[in-house]
Formats: C-alpha cells, structure tokens, sequence
C-alpha cells in the first residue's frame, strides 16, 4: 500500500495562514466587549445597553461604510426605474427629511463618527412595512410603514431612531466580525482537508468566503433590543414622545397579527418588547422633558 502523501509546502502555508486566522478571531470573540473606537462613551444619563462588540474591529469600518453606499446607491436607482422613489417635493418625505433632521444631531453621542457621516434620507413607495439605516447614515423608508401603521411624528421618529441605533451601535460590522470568525474556522478546516487529501487549498477556501448583502443583513434578538432602547433615546433627545415607542410596537403587532413582520422577526414581540420600553421611560422621559422647555 502506498503511504499518503505529505502536505505541499504551500497547503501547509495556508493551513498556517488560516490557523492564525481562526485564532484571532476566537481570541476577539471570547475577549471581554470593549469600546471598538476611542470615542465618547455613550451618555450617562438615558438607557444603558454596554459597549460595542470587540468582533465588530474584524471589518474596517471604511469598507462598511462603503459598501453601504454602494448598495444604497443601487436600491434608489432600482426604485427610481420603477417609479418608486418619492421625488423631493413629495410630502410625505418632506416629513420624514424634517423628523429625521432633528434625530441626526443626536447621533454622535452614541458613535463619534457620525459626525462625518452623509447622511440619506430617502422614501420608497412600497407595500412593505419596512424601514432602515445602513451603516454611514443611508435611511430609507417604505411608505407602507408610514400608510398602514398610520404613524405619527412621534412614532415615526421611533422608527427612524431605531433604525439609526443598527448603524451608531455598527450591528452590521459585528454581524460580518462574527462571519469572520465562522469562514476562519471554515478555512482551517478547508486547509486540513487540502493537506491530507491534497486538494487544492483555493477551492475549499473560495467556498468557505462569502459576502453577505448589507440590505438583507438580520440582526439578532439583543440587536434589535438595543436598537429599541437606543432609538428611544435618541428621538427622545430631539423632542419627540418616548412613550411613541409604546404605541408604536404595540400598532405592529396588531398590523402583524401576532406575527412578526420581516422586518422585525428576529425581534423579541409583544409584551416582553413593551415591557422593556417601559421600564426605560424613566430614564429617557427628563431627556424628552428638558429638549421641551428649551424650545
């Protein structure tokens, strides 16, 4: 019988490379959460959520952004060929565009960066009850959200400030620093097979890659908590009624029927969501209380 042969040089390279890799991104993942940027830390007074995730520092934030604005690009200019995009003058934008300019100075205090952001206020005429804010400030929302629900500016603000909360607390860059982590350990498996089995080592590392669509990108349950509470606060910094958040879950689980839509389902529903909103209100309501008196 034949012996196996041994590795080439170059499998054993890659094994190596993807070794390292897998080891990093264990060490990131299994670290202590601390803050990806020096950056302010998040405002003492108003909800507590904790720091970044350390995974997030996986995925320059550059290259995030970036590609965000590329895909956004894309999806207005697929929204204008069908007539879909709201044009300037249209109303119900002239709305979101003024709710939305006074959330966006209340953003840096949750990530520094945004200061620089340029940011994108977009509507899109859809049935969908769906709105979001992709990393760099890209905003869109769809009219179903805003028709079906029967929004008010102060609930509308709660959508916008949730959606903004996914991109100040970067959920994208964390979400793709764990997808790091998984295709290292994938690769480090690809490159034991290549060695032993003596296939080339590109194959099993092109199928281990992947790259994941930032407009189809779902964040976990902790996410989406975080989002709720962070947005709150945000809009409830701009003047607008933290108690909106309230009635606003409560309109989508009636218009859901119990079920969430897609654009909440990996969302913790109903009373658990309520409950947690509530017991917030205290410490975002003198924040909503003092942005009134200054007007």
């Amino acid at each position: 019988m034949n012996p196996r042969p041994l590795p080439t040089p170059r499998c054993i390279d890659s094994l190596r490379a993807s070794l390292r890799a897998a080891l990093v991104g264990i060490a990131l993942a299994l670290a202590p959460p601390i803050a990806v940027h020096a950056e302010k830390a998040p405002p003492h007074e108003g909800v507590e959520v904790g720091k970044t995730s350390r995974l997030s520092g996986l995925v320059p934030a550059a290259d995030v952004e970036n590609a965000a604005r590329q895909q956004y690009s894309q999806l207005l200019q697929q929204a204008q060929a069908k007539n879909a995009l709201a044009p300037p003058g249209h109303p119900q934008l002239q709305r979101l565009q003024a709710i939305s300019k006074r959330l966006i100075p209340q953003a840096a205090a949750w990530n520094e960066r945004a200061r620089n952001w340029q940011w994108e206020v977009n509507l899109i005429g859809s049935a969908q009850i769906n709105a979001f804010c992709m990393p760099g400030g890209k905003i869109a929302v769809f009219t179903g959200i805003m028709d079906k629900l029967q929004l008010s500016d102060d609930e509308l603000a709660m959508v916008v400030g949730h959606e903004m909360a996914h991109a100040l607390r970067e959920h994208a860059r964390e979400r793709m620093g764990k997808s790091a982590v998984t295709q290292g350990a994938a690769r480090l498996g690809g490159a034991v097979i290549a060695g032993i089995f003596g296939i080339d080592p590109n194959i099993t590392d092109m199928v281990a890659r992947g790259s994941a669509s930032l407009l189809t990108l779902k964040f976990s349950r902790n996410d989406e908590s975080e989002a709720d509470l962070v947005g709150m606060e945000v809009a409830a910094r701009a003047g607008y009624n933290p108690r909106a958040a309230v009635t606003l879950w409560k309109k989508m689980e009636q218009a859901s029927n119990g079920a969430p839509p897609q654009w909440l389902s990996t969302h913790p529903s109903g009373a658990s969501r309520v409950a947690e909103l509530e017991r917030n209100l205290p410490k975002v309501l003198p924040l909503y209380e003092r942005t009134l008196a200054r007007k």
